[in-house]
């Protein structure tokens, strides 16, 4: 059970704090020496499948780091698993055997297996048992648009997806029955989270940007709307982050989110003033500024210390997550500046 006045979930409540929860996007794991031992002796697979691993890499970040929430060890790329695609993890990247643009019925080729997601059930239940209790666990899935673009073009090889991206504006009619087959087992698997012990879900469309916000608001918006009813149905906080989307965040509702992440490409206070002014808001610090030096570091965070004395509904996170290579000693840097702040919040 997570203590109710956990930082993080205070700030859900629109509750006033003493300074913004941290947490970061990809903290479990790539830059975190403990992670990259741990990857000499497993494979990740066998990280992400195994209950006691991956709670152990899950709650990593909490000690390594000093961050005030856990987010689940997992992959985005579950869900076609469990609808019977074959999916391989080399040190590549995630590659599909079967992608189904090369399938001549995509719709009745997949099979949706949803005992295939068990075993992460397993992990948030080790998590659950074995993290301390002021630490809130962040439960996730990947947006049905982004899944659909690995599912479709079967790799990660080119990062725009332009096969995929050529598929949808060719096969609208199928790609919305594919959409809504995705999202179905999503809801379905966020329910199933929650239900174990989770105490906030996001939803990462991390290509959303990669088609005109007009047709990403027609296509993939209901579909968003679904999953945040289904959250809020069992009284879960739902955080949404559509990379990309650029000004399009200012069609952000409430009814699509709790909590809107943004990328570093928009600027916070400029966030602010489109987005809703109900919904909070969580980002957007550039991970690639740790590749600058500590002191240029905590000028940078000086940006974000001015947003968040204004603003109390702002979760502090990066626009997107830890790219290899990083530091771990800037990294737990950032931690120690944003918390020592002076935030002057009343």
């Amino acid at each position: 059970m997570t203590d109710s006045n956990a930082l993080l979930l205070q700030i859900l409540r629109g509750e006033q704090t003493s300074r913004p929860p941290i947490w970061f996007m990809r903290q479990a794991g790539r830059i975190l020496p403990r992670y990259n031992a741990l990857k000499q002796q497993y494979s990740f697979k066998e990280l992400m499948e195994q209950p006691v691993l991956a709670a152990q890499v899950t709650l990593m970040p909490i000690d390594d780091l000093d961050v005030d929430a856990a987010i689940l060890f997992s992959d985005i790329l579950v869900i076609p698993q469990a609808m019977g695609m074959d999916l391989h993890f080399p040190d590549s990247g995630p590659i599909f055997s079967n992608p189904l643009m090369k399938q001549n019925n995509p719709v009745s080729f997949l099979n949706s297996q949803p005992e295939k997601l068990h075993y992460i059930y397993d992990v948030i239940d080790e998590i659950v048992k074995t993290k301390p209790t002021h630490i809130p666990l962040i439960g996730f899935c990947g947006s049905p648009f982004t899944v659909l673009l690995y599912m479709l073009q079967g790799l990660h090889g080119k990062s725009e997806f332009p096969d995929a991206i050529q598929y949808i504006y060719s096969n609208t009619p199928i790609v919305k029955k594919l959409l809504q087959h995705i999202t179905e087992l999503s809801v379905e698997y966020m329910r199933e989270q929650i239900k174990h012990g989770i105490d906030v879900f996001q939803l990462f469309d991390t290509h959303a940007g990669l088609i005109p916000f007009e047709l990403y608001e027609s296509l993939i918006l209901p579909h968003v709307t679904t999953m945040c009813k289904a959250a809020r149905e069992l009284h879960t906080p739902f955080i949404y982050f559509p990379k990309g989307i650029g000004v399009g965040i200012s069609k952000i509702s409430p009814e699509y989110c709790d909590v809107l992440s943004i990328d570093w490409q928009t600027p916070l206070h400029t966030a602010r003033n489109l987005v809703h002014t109900s919904i909070g808001l969580q980002g957007n610090i550039d991970p690639r500024i740790l590749h600058a030096s500590q002191e240029e570091i905590t000028e940078h965070l000086s940006y974000f210390k001015a947003f968040g004395r204004l603003h109390s509904n702002w979760i502090c996170n990066l626009g997107h997550g830890f790219m290899p290579g990083l530091d771990y000693n800037k990294a737990k840097h950032m931690v120690s500046t944003l918390k020592n702040f002076d935030w002057q919040r009343s």
